[in-house]
């Protein structure tokens, strides 16, 4: 954990020395011509499997996952990437023929201590393997499942939520693993639905038994956040970072989501000291951290900026809170939407006063932004279904009417075409318009490739789908 988290080399060749010792010990206890061997001789392998040797196959299993991160930690290569993928498969090979065990072994269930937490790592581990491979979209998962990876969102959750029910010792890991998808995995990679009601339900046993642990601290505030309660988050990071000092990437954590938090209600002098904070003191993107300090900078007054002095130039002002679906968030504050509306307004109004002062993409920027604002803002207001009223700007005429002369103006973003249709469904979803939503959504998914963030918009478009399907994404 401190490897990844803090990047140092030291930390690193410290972590890989102690995996191998771990590897070499569970080897040890292991049966010779392990679990993942011939078909032939599986299933007189599960029933003559030990306790002892069953706990041993799940933690080397383990052992290998955390082999595979620190490989690609280590040397962000073709060769690290292969052998850290080759360790994963193996590691998802073990965890498949381990769940075989359980089965055909239940009888022994709640009979002993070892079995129990052999159980709970079972279910830690094929729970998590499936809801992360449904994650991906179907064209890389077919590519998968080609060389034996398969993925089931429901089965996923369903494994995870047995496991952090359990008594055994992974019972937590599975509970922060539901936590971590709801808050963020599936704002990032998803449609922004979460299940916070789970995820309060998953966190309150734990905010009674370590009301000071850090990461209980960050996660009630990143639910906090998700609702809308900044101010009650932004309380609970302050919580967290005072709760510890050993761990300074968890306050580089903190540092992040009290930035957003400010960054929503377009408190921009505070949003830009945490940003400030990242640069000076994170290691893990000084990329991202500059850039999202610049965004930042170029929100604020001349005299503020003139007090950080920095030196700004052009930059879009809303891409980065989309590519992080930061608006879904917004959304649960009337009082934030209605503020980062009115600046949209006030751009879209500057770009009609001066069109000379905006080049041809930061127009068509503003233009999408303002399509997608108003137009929830509609919706929400007056729950009436879509219309051409509603949909007056040359973004929306283009997607809705395929006005082939806009997209090719658009010289540089070519994402906002794709971008905007997926959107598009989501509100003809919103209204209960399925038929067009997937119109929209299949569209974006086929007919645009080779622009920017693509990856990112498949795994929103995967996850919309599935859900507009009312079906489990991916496969058993």
């Amino acid at each position: 954990m401190q490897a990844t988290m803090t990047f140092e080399h030291r930390d690193i060749q410290t972590a890989m020395a102690t995996i191998k010792d771990a590897l070499n010990t569970c080897q040890k206890f292991r049966k010779k011509n392990s679990v993942v061997g011939s078909l032939s001789s599986l299933i007189s392998k599960q029933t003559r499997l030990q306790e002892e040797e069953m706990h041993a196959e799940i933690c080397y299993a383990e052992c290998l996952l955390q082999k595979a991160t620190l490989t690609f930690v280590q040397d962000e290569n073709m060769i690290s990437f292969i052998k850290g993928g080759i360790k994963i498969r193996t590691s998802y090979q073990i965890y498949k023929e381990c769940q075989n065990v359980l089965n055909v072994n239940q009888d022994l269930a709640g009979q002993s201590d070892l079995f129990r937490q052999f159980e709970g790592g079972v279910k830690l581990g094929i729970g998590s393997f499936n809801l992360m491979l449904s994650l991906l979209p179907q064209r890389i998962l077919r590519l998968l499942e080609f060389i034996g990876f398969s993925g089931n969102r429901d089965f996923g959750l369903s494994q995870l939520r047995e496991g952090a029910s359990s008594q055994s010792l992974r019972s937590i890991l599975s509970a922060l693993t539901l936590l971590f998808y709801h808050t963020y995995v599936s704002l990032i990679l998803g449609t922004g639905e979460g299940n916070l009601v789970e995820a309060e339900a998953l966190l309150e046993p734990y905010q009674h038994k370590y009301p000071k642990g850090s990461i209980i601290l960050f996660y009630t505030a990143r639910i906090a956040t998700l609702r809308g309660n900044f101010e009650k988050a932004r309380a609970r990071y302050e919580e967290c970072i005072s709760s510890q000092q050993e761990w300074k990437q968890i306050h580089h954590l903190c540092y992040w989501e009290l930035m957003w938090t400010h960054s929503y209600q377009q408190e921009w002098q505070q949003a830009y000291r945490y940003a400030d904070l990242l640069c000076k003191e994170s290691r893990w993107s000084k990329a991202i951290y500059v850039y999202q300090k610049a965004a930042i900078i170029s929100m604020m007054s001349e005299e503020d900026v003139k007090k950080t002095g920095e030196d700004i130039v052009e930059l879009f002002r809303s891409e980065m809170m989309y590519v992080w679906n930061g608006f879904t968030i917004v959304g649960k504050r009337a009082d934030a939407t209605e503020a980062l509306l009115v600046t949209i307004e006030a751009a879209e109004e500057q770009l009609r006063n001066d069109p000379s002062g905006f080049k041809t993409a930061a127009s068509t920027t503003t233009n999408t932004s303002s399509l997608v604002f108003k137009t929830h803002r509609k919706l929400r207001r007056s729950n009436q279904r879509l219309s051409d009223e509603d949909l007056t700007f040359p973004v929306g005429r283009f997607l809705l009417y395929k006005h082939v002369q806009l997209e090719g103006r658009i010289r540089y973003d070519h994402y906002l075409v794709p971008f905007t249709l997926y959107e598009l469904g989501l509100l003809y979803k919103q209204q209960g318009d399925i038929t067009k939503a997937t119109t929209y959504i299949e569209n974006a998914k086929t007919n645009y490739k080779d622009y920017s963030m693509e990856s990112r918009l498949h795994f929103r478009i995967h996850a919309a789908l599935g859900s507009l399907r009312g079906s489990p994404v991916g496969t058993p």
